[in-house]
C-alpha cells in the first residue's frame, strides 16, 4: 500500500512505507519506545545537552548559509546548474551541522557490474550526491555530472538497488533533500522528502529539528548498513503496521462471525413459521 503523507509537516513528505508518518511523528515526540533518542549516547551530544538544544543552535546557524546561498542563488543568470555554489554555500555546511563534519568528494565513480555510478560523496557506506540547485533530482540534465544518463534521484535508487554495500542514501539538490533506500518495488518510490526551500524561506523550524533527528550522522552509522538506526525505525514501522493488520484482520473476522451466527438465528426464526417440509428438515438438521 502506497502511502503519501504532508498533512503533520508542512514541508516534509513521505512517499511509500520506508518511514512512515506516524513513525516521523514518534521522532518527533521523542518517543522512549522507539529508541535510538538518547542525547548522549544515541546522538554523541554533551554531557546535560538536550536535542532540542542542538537542532536550534544548527538552526540558527543554517539560517545564515541560508541567506548567502539564496542571494547568490537568485543572481545566477539563465539554467546554469550551480553545483560548486550548491554545495559550498549551503549543502556541505548543513550536512557539517548534521555531524558529518567537512565530505569530501569522490574521487572516483562506483562499478556495479558493467555500470558505473557518479555520486559525488560517501559518508562510509552511505551514498551522498549532491547536485546543484539548477538540477532536477527527478530529470536528466545533459552535462551535468551525476545527472546526465540518468536523474540524481534515479541514480541513487539504482545503485542501492543492485549494490549490497549500501542501503540507505541521501540525494539532494540545495532546495530539496531526499532518504533513499534499497526499494525493491519496481512501481512505487519510497523515500522522505524535506522541501529545504519553503522549510527555510517560510522559518518551519519544527520540521528542520525531524530533519535534524532523522539525518544526523548517527542514523546512519553502523558496522553494517542493515545495523543502523534508520533501518532499525523503517523495521519497527514496519512490523508496527503488521501488527496493527492482524489485530484489523482478527476483528473483521470476528465481526463476520458474530453477524453469522445473528442472521443464523434470524434465518431459523424465520423458517419455523414457513410450513415446509424441506424447511422443517433444515431446522431439525441445524437443532443436531
Amino acid at each position: 500500500m502506497q502511502v503519501r503523507s504532508r498533512a503533520v509537516f508542512s514541508t516534509i513528505r513521505t512517499e511509500g512505507s520506508l518511514l512512515p508518518a506516524d513513525l516521523l511523528e514518534r521522532v518527533a515526540k521523542a518517543d522512549k519506545e522507539l529508541g535510538g533518542l538518547r542525547p548522549v549516547e544515541d546522538y554523541y551530544l554533551a554531557p546535560g545537552e538536550k536535542l532540542g538544544e542542538a537542532a536550534s543552535r544548527s538552526w540558527q546557524r543554517l539560517l545564515g548559509f541560508w541567506s548567502a546561498f539564496k542571494a547568490k542563488k537568485d543572481a545566477l543568470l539563465g539554467n546554469e546548474p550551480a553545483t560548486t555554489l550548491t554545495r559550498e554555500r549551503w549543502l556541505l555546511p548543513l550536512f557539517g551541522e548534521l555531524g558529518y563534519g567537512r565530505l569530501v568528494g569522490a574521487a572516483k565513480a562506483v562499478e556495479v557490474g558493467e555500470k558505473s555510478y557518479a555520486i559525488s560523496h560517501f559518508w562510509q557506506q552511505t551514498p551522498m550526491h549532491l547536485v546543484g540547485c539548477g538540477v532536477g533530482l527527478d530529470t536528466r540534465t545533459a552535462g551535468v555530472a551525476g545527472a546526465a544518463k540518468m536523474s540524481p534521484h534515479s541514480l541513487v535508487q539504482e545503485l542501492l538497488n543492485r549494490s549490497n554495500m549500501y542501503l540507505w542514501g541521501f540525494v539532494s539538490n540545495g532546495l530539496k533533500l531526499r532518504i533513499l533506500r534499497n526499494n525493491v518495488s519496481l512501481t512505487r518510490q519510497a523515500f522522505v522528502e524535506f522541501d529545504l526551500e519553503s522549510m527555510m524561506e517560510g522559518g518551519v523550524y519544527p520540521d528542520f529539528a525531524l530533519l535534524w533527528l532523522l539525518c544526523h550522522q548517527s542514523r546512519v552509522e553502523a558496522e553494517k548498513p542493515e545495523e543502523c538506526r534508520l533501518e532499525k525505525w523503517s523495521r519497527e514501522a514496519r512490523q508496527r503496521g503488521t501488527r496493527a493488520l492482524d489485530q484489523l484482520r482478527k476483528g473483521v473476522e470476528e465481526a463476520i462471525a458474530c453477524l453469522g451466527r445473528v442472521v443464523g438465528l434470524e434465518i431459523l426464526d424465520a423458517l419455523k413459521k414457513v410450513e415446509n417440509p424441506f424447511a422443517m428438515e433444515y431446522i431439525v438438521e441445524k437443532k443436531k
